[in-house]
């Protein structure tokens, strides 16, 4: 019935806050499936699918001489990976757990705890995902070779960081409209198939044709990133700094949405929907 507050110092604080997230991402990794390297396995599997299902893609186009000049697979997986680190992130940012959900009646459990361990969690299973498909395909395929990995890696951080600003948009607005965001989100990750220009060379399209990604930052992240990767490419006509002003901006407004939905929200909102 009485309660003391017990308070913390900033640094004792910002502790908690991190042991609570490391706590909430495990739990978040697991929800998928009661074992977390199974869900790994899962995750792998969807990835070599797509990837499967390009390189044949490509085959079937004839486009195999439209790509970089070097690892043919290489540079479809760039495109591939670049767009699941960003697709899994939105997704798991965008099912956060709310500030109606029965875990927020345990303290000091948070919507913020929560947003950030789905975000965390989606990073962890990709980063494990990919570096195992890579070092699988170095040791029995071919040895790769990644002209600048920092910027490699810089690029699949930068493209999480963007679909966790793009989830918390959707996360913000779930509890006012659940029907019509889940199928914004189905649209946006079904238009990224095509629009965020993993089967195409920046450089290589006419002016008419950039125009039609250059709005999409996954558009410019996956070009930059194969500037890293490949020795012989140098990204011309697409901007490293684009799609770090919209995330800052997208972020920005969904942590505000998301502060303003959690203050109005009522728990009947989970029972009747």
């Amino acid at each position: 019935m009485f309660q003391t507050e017990k308070r913390q110092s900033l640094g004792a604080a910002a502790l908690t806050i991190i042991d609570l997230i490391y706590h909430n991402t495990v739990r978040t990794v697991r929800k998928t499936h009661r074992d977390a390297i199974f869900a790994i396995l899962i995750n792998i599997l969807q990835t070599l699918i797509m990837v499967g299902a390009f390189v044949a893609l490509f085959e079937i186009l004839g486009m195999r001489a439209a790509a970089i000049r070097g690892d043919f697979l290489l540079y479809v997986m760039s495109g591939i990976f670049v767009f699941m680190v960003h697709v899994k992130a939105l997704m798991a940012v965008a099912s956060a757990e709310g500030p109606a959900s029965p875990m927020m009646q345990h303290l000091p459990m948070s919507t913020t705890v929560s947003f950030w361990a789905a975000a965390f969690s989606a990073l962890y299973i990709q980063v494990i995902s990919l570096g195992a498909i890579l070092a699988g395909y170095h040791l029995l395929w071919t040895p790769i070779e990644v002209h600048q990995p920092i910027g490699a890696l810089a690029m699949l951080g930068l493209a999480w960081f963007f679909g966790v600003a793009v989830g918390s948009v959707l996360l913000a607005v779930k509890p006012w409209l659940p029907g019509p965001t889940a199928i914004v989100q189905q649209i946006y990750t079904r238009i990224n198939m095509f629009a965020s220009g993993k089967m195409f060379v920046a450089n290589t399209l006419p002016l008419t044709m950039v125009a039609m990604f250059a709005w999409n930052p996954l558009f410019h992240i996956i070009d930059q990133g194969r500037g890293y990767i490949f020795i012989n490419y140098n990204p011309m006509k697409t901007s490293l700094m684009y799609p770090v002003y919209i995330s800052a901006i997208l972020l920005a407004i969904g942590l505000i949405g998301e502060s303003f939905t959690r203050k109005r929200v009522s728990l009947s909102w989970s029972a009747a929907r």
